[in-house]
């Protein structure tokens, strides 16, 4: 098969590929229409998240067999449209789910243990011990919102700890021997802590506002590795003021584009970004939860083994 790549991934990929005898192409430069030009010579396309595949493109494609997006979902993509077209849609969320749950729970003890405030204060002269006095993740209950293969690692990361887990998803019968499975209502009486965990669905999107952090019996911690447009910015920020939400630990943003960096831009920076970045109450990092040495290569390689068990 050609297949053209359009986003850089680990070399693994195009080396195994072509072992196995396909021609490879990879083109990170051209603009989206310059690849829908040429995208019906192609027999697959690799992406991570550099452009959205849509309608337009696909009736473009007309030889393509399959789209292999090496990331967790597949929300940059019309899946109903490439499914009539009968294209292969090939996703990697075994690749890193592990590097997910870790970043998750690294952020959780950070918010916990006031790491990075403890951290700055010492950088600075400062010895408050009092001040940075942190809390126990042990006896917490931790609810994760969306149980598929990163809340089942981040469950799975929870055992060491002395603590009660319940997930909610839209599938039933998923919880399994590191978490119990209840309703949205039950997660939000009970939970203390929070890790979402979810696709990037009309469900999910903007879940996390004013009314749904109301429906939490107690203040809790909040963890998103998952998808920024999940929680509502302006609505976490009323909600870490007034107690409700204790911190946030958010490696996603609500307004995060496929260029993350042009928020980096001085006149660009918009009002609630420069809130979280005075808060000391949250920590973020910039969508790297999934993006470890390891996850690297494992993203590629499970890309790779779903490619070959389709087509060889």
């Amino acid at each position: 098969m050609n297949i053209l790549h359009v986003d850089t991934n680990h070399p693994l990929l195009i080396e195994q590929l072509e072992a196995l005898g396909h021609y490879n192409v990879v083109d990170i430069l051209s603009s989206k229409t310059k690849i829908a030009a040429v995208i019906s010579e192609y027999d697959g396309l690799v992406i991570r998240s550099r452009f959205s595949i849509d309608k337009i493109f696909l009736d473009q494609a007309k030889n393509l067999k399959f789209i292999a997006r090496v990331g967790a979902g597949l929300e940059n993509i019309d899946v109903g449209y490439a499914h009539q077209k009968d294209i292969h849609l090939i996703a990697a969320p075994e690749g890193n789910s592990n590097a997910v749950s870790e970043h998750a729970l690294g952020m959780l003890l950070a918010l916990f243990n006031k790491l990075n405030q403890a951290n700055q204060d010492v950088r600075h002269g400062l010895w408050p011990r009092e001040a940075n006095r942190g809390v126990e993740l042990d006896n917490k209950t931790v609810g994760i919102i969306g149980y598929g293969h990163m809340g089942k690692a981040f469950a799975k990361k929870l055992k060491g700890f002395e603590v009660e887990v319940l997930c909610y998803d839209i599938k039933p019968n998923v919880g399994d021997e590191n978490a119990t499975q209840v309703s949205l209502e039950t997660l939000q009486r009970r939970a203390e802590v929070l890790s979402l965990h979810t696709p990037e669905t009309p469900l999910t999107k903007q879940m996390v506002n004013r009314q749904f952090v109301a429906k939490f019996r107690e203040p809790f911690w909040l963890i998103n590795t998952a998808r920024g447009s999940s929680v509502v910015t302006k609505d976490l920020l009323l909600a870490l003021e007034s107690g409700q939400i204790l911190g946030a630990g958010l490696d996603v943003l609500e307004y995060e584009k496929s260029s993350f960096e042009a928020l980096f831009i001085e006149s660009k920076i918009p009002d609630t970004f420069k809130k979280l970045m005075q808060s000391e109450k949250v920590l973020l990092s910039p969508h790297v939860a999934g993006w470890s040495k390891e996850s690297h290569r494992k993203l590629a390689q499970t890309i790779l083994d779903k490619i070959k068990a389709i087509f060889h």
